[in-house]
């Protein structure tokens, strides 16, 4: 193994999208250092901090039928009841909503949370506050997905944050998505909300960090112990 096949492997690879805020934080870097050594390496750092948030490690995704993995990296900040938002036409009645926080450190490649098609995409604009607070998920910028599975219709909501000024969506209506497939991104801190039937088995509690495409959020199955496939993506 060649050294520079090393170094590739040793570093995490960074998503497409992170291409231009890299390369204009590079060129800002260079411009201050040229005249300012402080404010020089102020830019350096941002310029690290801007390719870190764009990274885009490899997951290995439990493929089981019947399990709900994390759509994105974060903290579980809330669980509980809550009607998906109106332009989906998800549903009339509130549904077991599991709410992912994620800070402007974590990874912000989404996946999807199980296998099925894409039924319906929306997108709504709105306004920028904190993705911690609940009427974020009615008030903010957002885009919703219904990826009906084998084991029903599953809602997912990329909700932008106070930082947050883009979402950006790899997928199309009609298309199939696997488990932890790559689906969107949402720059510079956010939340997700994954909208599940009442009653799903839910796996992880609030406060708990996730890990997209790999932290099992619930399971439809009322026998857990079955043998559980692996992919990695």
């Amino acid at each position: 193994m060649s050294v520079l096949t090393s170094i590739r492997k040793s570093l995490v690879p960074i998503h497409r999208e992170g291409y231009p805020f890299i390369a204009i934080a590079v060129v800002i870097a260079i411009g201050l250092l040229s005249v300012s050594t402080f404010f020089g390496m102020l830019a350096v750092g941002l310029a690290i901090w801007t390719a870190l948030f764009f990274r885009d490690p490899q997951r290995v995704t439990p493929l089981r039928e019947g399990l709900v993995v994390a759509p994105a990296d974060g903290r579980i900040s809330q669980i509980g009841l809550a009607l998906p938002p109106r332009e989906l036409g998800l549903s009339e009645v509130p549904l077991l909503r599991i709410s992912i926080f994620m800070n402007v450190f974590n990874v912000h490649v989404n996946r999807a949370p199980v296998t099925g098609r894409i039924e319906k995409i929306a997108y709504k604009p709105g306004l920028f506050l904190n993705a911690e607070l609940d009427k974020a998920s009615e008030d903010n910028e957002r885009n919703g997905l219904i990826i009906h599975g084998p084991n029903g219709v599953v809602g997912v909501v990329q909700i932008a944050g106070l930082i947050a000024r883009r979402i950006v969506s790899f997928v199309h209506e009609g298309e199939t998505i696997g488990a932890g497939e790559r689906f969107g991104l949402i720059r510079f801190g956010s939340r997700v909300d994954v909208y599940l039937p009442v009653g799903t088995r839910v796996l992880v509690s609030e406060g708990q960090l996730t890990v997209a495409g790999e932290t099992i959020l619930a399971d439809y199955d009322a026998a857990p112990n079955r043998d559980i496939a692996f992919r990695v993506s």
